[in-house]
């Protein structure tokens, strides 16, 4: 049965090998999504423009510009979420797609019932967390957040975060002073079909830390709690410390 939450998303699929993109768009559509395809890297980019999609799948390996180089483009015009189609699987070019703002990947080949559950997550953690606090947050001098305008500012600087890295810093800091565990955080801001994928929090965790940390090697306010999660530091109590690897 199509969940009604998805039903007429439109999603972009970027394939070079038209039976493959095709056999996307059938079990696509049979969810209720509605599908628009494209088989080369700038076709895809007017695709965009003309179709306004919900969600882009893009394929790795294309012959006139490979899906990295499609997803820079993409992403220097638009924040769709985007999920990488790859058949090599290997953890680089899986780290380099995310580096990039791809917001997931799928290794080929795939099953239908995953395609479209990776789908549906990607689309439900990309939406506007409802029911976010109003109000300024000060955790010290250097960073002020305020979830409901979704602005992040450092040292008086507004800093632009992806929407993956709102949500896992929403959940941490509304849980400040606790343990967050892995499955905890996958759950929240993945979706429970990730909880075997404890990568994606390290990488996000890593890309915040970049962005908020005076000195990401020693981070002050998302601290690491060794083989079990993550940290936010207790600023409520302006006592919050600790130390991390």
């Amino acid at each position: 049965m199509p969940d009604e939450s998805f039903v007429n998303r439109i999603i972009l699929v970027v394939d070079d090998e038209e039976r493959m993109a095709r056999f996307i768009r059938l079990n696509l559509e049979h969810d209720g999504f509605q599908v628009v395809e494209a088989y080369r890297g700038m076709t895809a980019i007017q695709a965009l423009r003309d179709a306004m999609p919900d969600l882009v799948l893009l394929d790795v390996m294309m012959p006139d510009l490979d899906g990295f180089e499609v997803l820079k483009l993409i992403r220097e015009v638009s924040s769709v979420p985007v999920i990488m189609l790859t058949a090599k699987g290997e953890e680089d070019d899986r780290v380099h797609g995310l580096e990039l703002g791809a917001d997931d990947y799928i290794t080929k080949p795939f099953s239908p019932r995953e395609l479209v559950s990776r789908v549906r997550a990607v689309l439900r953690r990309t939406e506007t967390a409802g029911n976010v606090p109003r109000d300024l947050i000060e955790v010290d001098e250097r960073l002020k957040i305020d979830f409901g305008r979704r602005e992040v500012w450092v040292e008086g600087e507004l800093v632009k975060l992806r929407p993956t890295e709102y949500r896992l810093l929403y959940h941490l800091v509304q849980n400040a002073g606790w343990v967050m565990t892995y499955d905890q955080l996958l759950s929240k801001v993945w979706g429970y079909e990730y909880r075997d994928e404890p990568h994606y929090v390290r990488l996000y965790v890593n890309y915040l830390r970049q962005k908020l940390e005076k000195d990401p090697s020693n981070p002050q306010y998302i601290l690491t709690e060794r083989g079990v999660g993550y940290r936010f530091v207790d600023f409520r109590r302006k006592s919050g410390e600790g130390t991390d690897d």
